[in-house]
């Protein structure tokens, strides 16, 4: 027997931000700062999480970023992963330099791609997270707003002796990624896949076992899509299914527990804040055919949940950037 589902609606947003693509929404408990990102506008933004509009500082970059995460040891910086590769951001200063390019040398000249963008052009980075041994993995995605989306996406990951390695190549939007509480599975997304799979994960070598990857949780709704998801310390899951409407809480068996209602239809991704589950969300696609989810595309929610996350964990620097 399916178990009964907690209904939740939020009916206007927390922050009206008008973002074209709001990802990433990261909380900083020791301040009590949410940051999040707008991929096609080149912005990252913060704000107290007991803030509004007229609190929002947001840094205009000339590179897009999908993601970010705290450094171990130091709290002056943030990594990042973004257009180009893996950088380093100062939000003292607004400066954002480049540590390790996703790209080789050959596949950052023209290569012959029927709209003429090199990979460099026409790749940026989407989705992210940082294991337990504190190695960063980052998704990469055609840009839609430059060529239409194909599989050419790799997901990456950057060691703490800044080395970077091609983990999974053949994606096509690269999304939510945790692990078990033992660290020996891991959970990705590929959204145009419509399912999140849980495959085994060796947490020395930091290699998943992709041939013996299942199925853990399949979006319920037609035309709909698993986007960024979060853990919480019951145990269960925040998942935003883009598309719907939808925020969805799953077990661990990938069963629906409960559902969030939201006012526009292009949800991305969710973050607990203590007890609060802040929702990032996207401009939306086809305003005439859905009117009513315009007005709030790519604002940010926000709603107490009664559950605190897991911990994040932070990337381990070795060396030198």
């Amino acid at each position: 027997m399916p178990p009964e589902i907690k209904r939740y609606k939020i009916t206007e947003p927390w922050l009206n931000t008008h973002c074209s693509l709001g990802e990433g929404p990261y909380w900083e408990s020791s301040t009590n700062t949410l940051r999040f990102v707008d991929i096609i506008k080149k912005r990252l933004h913060f704000v107290p999480l007991t803030g509004s509009l007229d609190s929002l500082k947001t840094h205009q970059l000339d590179y897009s970023i999908g993601t970010t995460a705290n450094i171990e040891g130091n709290d002056d910086e943030l990594i990042v992963g973004g257009q180009l590769g893996y950088g380093i951001f100062t939000p003292s200063t607004g400066d954002l330099r480049w540590i390790q390019k996703f790209w080789s040398d050959a596949e950052r000249k023209e290569d012959g791609h029927t709209k003429g963008y090199t990979k460099e052009e026409r790749m940026r980075a989407n989705d992210g997270a940082i294991d337990k041994k504190g190695r960063y993995w980052v998704g990469t995605m055609n840009d839609p707003t430059l060529v239409d989306i194909t599989d050419e996406g790799v997901l990456f990951r950057l060691d703490s002796d800044l080395s970077i390695h091609r983990m999974k190549e053949s994606v096509s939007i690269p999304n939510g990624t945790s692990w078990t509480p033992g660290n020996d599975r891991m959970y990705f997304t590929d959204s145009p896949t419509k399912t999140i799979t849980l495959q085994p994960f060796d947490q020395e070598t930091g290699k998943p076992d992709w041939d013996k990857a299942k199925v853990f949780f399949t979006c319920p709704v037609e035309g709909g899509v698993p986007d960024g998801h979060c853990q919480e310390a019951e145990g269960c899951f925040w998942i935003a299914c883009f598309g719907t409407g939808r925020v969805y809480r799953v077990n661990v068996e990938g069963e629906i527990v409960a559902e969030i209602e939201l006012p526009t239809r292009c949800v991305t991704c969710p973050a607990l804040c203590g007890t609060e589950l802040v929702i990032t969300s996207a401009s939306e696609e086809d305003p005439e055919k859905y009117p009513w989810s315009k007005e709030y595309g790519g604002a940010v929610f926000k709603i107490d949940v009664g559950v605190k996350g897991v911990p994040l964990n932070k990337f381990k620097m070795s060396v030198k950037a």
